[in-house]
């Protein structure tokens, strides 16, 4: 689905059609607005919609959405009588008719968007498979939280998550926060420990390697360097998380490297690069990014994003069940199934 609509093709979208001059960040690849305002995307797509002849209603709240057969051909017959037509009804008790409808509501994550889980209900009362809802892309938590005078602190880091069939290994960007971890490093595998906690089984063990280097790399700097531990460290890590470490491992910082005995050396190397990350909980939908789970993605034409048991239907975003790391993956599906959805809706007769 993602090849329907490739990148440097969206790029010209935005560029070209919306006037919106896009801007390279070095250190990500990303791209974000010259202006730095999401504001000017959300704007610029909604006057297009404007342009091309959409009516935009706010603060209509749907409440139901019926298929109906089609009106009776002048024959006598339904005019398409494999495509229903749809009452889209609103609070208030007003409704809407329409030949096709594109549901693009969202999931459950950051409900102050208005993503309340409403397009999941009514997809689910036409038959469709929910496949369960859980937060992904969310901040983890640690209660008590060991770590709680870290935070502020930030570093590049590997993780790793350690699976049944396989592991899950993620670098970027951490972040300890007042109440645990964030930054995409912990993002992107943070799914795994939220679906292990509801499991109510033995929870997802965490490892964080706080370098680039690994333990043979350091098992060699702390034979060879010179000077304090602490001094050792410094170089590699934020000051106070290389004292933190230190602690953890239970070595005092004033050593020095001579004096360092093996015992102590392999609990270093192992804090250093292999740290168990202890955590209790997730911060939930509220700041997850994206909502794992959704609609079961064989019911679905990925070609046009029709609903394969209610046509005339079209389905997109995340209200799917699929999700992507952190870095504009998430971003690329919405735009790709919604102009996928949009697409086939508008092929189909009485658009």
């Amino acid at each position: 689905m993602l090849l329907s609509w490739p990148l440097q093709e969206q790029r010209r979208f935005f560029e070209e059609e919306l006037c919106l001059p896009l801007a390279l960040e070095p250190e990500t690849g990303k791209l974000f607005p010259v202006s730095n305002k999401s504001r000017d995307v959300r704007d610029r797509l909604r006057d297009m919609a404007e342009r091309d002849g959409a009516e935009l209603r706010f603060d209509s709240y749907v409440t139901g959405l019926e298929a109906e057969p089609r009106p009776v051909g002048s024959a006598g017959a339904a005019a398409h009588p494999d495509q229903p037509a749809w009452r889209v009804r609103l609070q208030g008790g007003a409704e809407i008719r329409a030949a096709q409808v594109v549901i693009a509501t969202g999931g459950l994550s950051v409900p102050a968007t208005g993503s309340d889980g409403t397009g999941l209900d009514l997809v689910r009362r036409l038959g469709h498979t929910i496949h369960d809802t859980y937060p992904a892309l969310t901040p983890l938590t640690a209660e008590p939280h060991r770590y709680a005078a870290l935070a502020g602190v930030s570093l590049p880091v590997t993780m790793e998550a350690p699976g049944a069939k396989r592991k899950l290994v993620t670098s970027g960007g951490f972040l300890f926060t007042h109440k645990g971890y964030s930054g995409p490093a912990v993002l992107n595998l943070s799914h795994l420990a939220v679906l292990s906690r509801r499991a109510g089984g033995e929870p997802q063990k965490i490892y964080v390697r706080w370098t680039t280097s690994d333990a043979e790399q350091w098992d060699r700097i702390l034979l060879q360097g010179e000077g304090t531990l602490l001094g050792l460290l410094r170089p590699h890590l934020p000051a106070r998380l290389a004292e933190t470490l230190l602690e953890m491992a239970g070595i005092d910082g004033r050593t020095q490297r001579s004096r360092l005995r093996r015992e102590e050396r392999r609990r270093l190397v192992e804090t250093l690069t292999k740290h168990a990350l202890p955590w209790t909980g997730d911060e939930g939908y509220k700041r997850a990014e994206v909502t794992g789970g959704g609609v079961a993605l064989n019911e679905i034409d990925p070609r046009t994003m029709e609903s394969r048991l209610c046509p005339g239907l079209f389905l997109c975003g995340e209200i799917l069940d699929a999700f992507g790391p952190i870095g504009g993956y998430n971003f690329a599906w919405a735009w790709a199934t919604g102009r996928a959805a949009g697409l086939g809706a508008a092929s189909l007769p009485g658009s």
